[in-house]
């Protein structure tokens, strides 16, 4: 009985036994196969922080940024405007980086096609003008209406607006921006001159400019930016030709002009080179008297009654004039951009400058309420044949050379002239009194600032 007892002891012990082996057999092939598993998928820390940082110190000059990886999402570039950094003394100004910045279009909304930046409307624009007489020191007395008395004040409330495309407000900070270390200049008469008071007194709204040149007769001066280096130029050059002018600042002349159409003016001529811009205009200073030289000899005149000379009207001597400037710089392999302004309309009624004629208007005409003069239209018909010969040859011989067309952007606009207000307060001593009116000029401000919303447009925005 006892020995049966001890042998099933026996067999429960070694079955403990067996268990035990079994188990920490077990136990051990888990463990093993644990730590197995645990190395197979561990990743190399020391490795990867090794490439990591040996990538990091690479230096960027190594890296090839000629061809940047392909991406497959369309990341549209900002506008240029946020492109533009604090300008600092070493940023790069060649014309060759302006010229690459001025391909990029400042609208976020890309235009399709030809904008035609001429034709299209005067919307209200209830915001007004960006400066007035009071914040431009720079307006010339003749077109200052408001200073002057002019009573009403809805001419200023209007904007140009292209009717295939927008055209983006004029820019000052950003024009400042893209013409640092530049020279413009406006050449022509006293129309170019009404224009670069209206630039300048846009511009004064980011920066004073100081006046830093004048002729003897301060129609010819120079005006300059310091924080840019930038200066603007208004060179007076009625003919574009060399002239003999005879008539004081009212138009009362005392002797015929002399005209040497076959010598241009060397008061822009000798700075041409020398700009980076420049808007040349001329027209009607054509129809005044004058005789007409060539080779230095008289060939005939226009208007001159008992000097026993050929009158050849006012259309021979413009051709050949604008003939000889427009071929000057269509051979000239200028570098710079070049704007060919046509000349303006003005809006005399019931006479002309010199016999009482006056424009009482103070509100846009509609559309087809007003139709070119017929002297507008000749001089209109021989400065954009003259372009387009020049045009062509310019394209030639690598000269950027554009069109300035504002005849119908200022035709709808008889209510922007200063009239009376040339003066100051022309009728404080008596309403009815007889006074100059002007109807040629524009006042400031007034309709002519957009001419510069469109000349930004097409010289900074391309």
């Amino acid at each position: 009985m006892k020995l049966i007892w001890r042998l099933k002891s026996l067999n429960k012990y070694n079955n403990w036994i067996f268990k035990l082996a079994i188990a920490t057999l077990l136990l051990g092939f888990a463990f093993r196969l644990l730590f197995y598993q645990s190395s197979s998928f561990e990743p190399n820390i020391e490795t990867a922080f090794a490439e990591s940082t040996e990538l990091s110190k690479e230096p960027v000059s190594s890296v090839d940024i000629s061809k940047p990886p392909p991406v497959t999402v369309d990341i549209p570039k900002p506008p240029l405007a946020a492109d533009i950094p604090n300008p600092t003394s070493s940023a790069n100004t060649s014309k060759d980086s302006l010229s690459s910045d001025l391909q990029e279009p400042e609208d976020e909304t890309p235009q399709k096609g030809k904008c035609d930046l001429f034709t299209g409307d005067w919307i209200p624009n209830p915001s007004g003008p960006t400066y007035t007489n009071s914040s431009c020191s720079l307006i010339e007395g003749h077109q200052n209406c408001m200073r002057n008395g002019r009573t009403d004040s809805g001419y200023l409330f209007w904007r140009w607006n292209p009717r295939d495309c927008q055209l983006p407000p004029f820019n000052a900070l950003r024009f400042l921006e893209v013409m640092r270390n530049k020279r413009w200049a406006l050449i022509g008469d006293s129309i170019s001159r009404n224009h670069v008071q209206s630039l300048l007194c846009i511009l004064s709204t980011v920066e004073q400019a100081v006046e830093v040149y004048h002729d003897e007769e301060y129609k010819s001066k120079r005006w300059y930016f310091p924080s840019y280096n930038f200066t603007i130029s208004n060179i007076w050059s009625p003919f574009l030709v060399k002239a003999a002018i005879f008539e004081d600042n009212d138009g009362v002349s005392t002797s015929e002009v002399q005209l040497q159409l076959d010598k241009l003016d060397t008061n822009w001529t000798n700075l041409y080179q020398g700009l980076d811009y420049m808007i040349i205009s001329t027209g009607k200073w054509f129809l005044k008297a004058a005789i007409y030289h060539e080779n230095d000899t008289v060939v005939g005149c226009h208007i001159c009654p008992g000097k026993n000379l050929t009158e050849k009207g006012f259309v021979f001597a413009y051709e050949k004039a604008l003939r000889y400037a427009m071929n000057f710089i269509a051979t000239s392999k200028h570098k710079g951009l070049i704007f060919f302004r046509t000349s303006t309309p003005d809006h005399f009624e019931n006479g002309e400058w010199h016999n009482g004629g006056n424009c009482t208007k103070t509100t846009p005409a509609k559309e087809g309420e007003i139709e070119l003069k017929d002297l507008n239209k000749i001089l209109r018909t021989v400065e954009l044949a003259e372009f387009e010969k020049a045009s062509a040859k310019a394209a030639e011989n690598g000269v950027n050379l554009k069109l300035l067309d504002f005849t119908n952007l200022l035709l709808s606009r008889p209510d922007g002239h200063p009239g009376p207000y040339r003066q100051f307060h022309p009728f404080e001593q008596d309403k009815n009194a007889k006074v100059q009116n002007d109807c040629l000029h524009w006042c400031l401000p007034g309709p002519i600032d957009y001419w510069n919303d469109v000349i930004m447009e097409m010289a900074i925005n391309g």
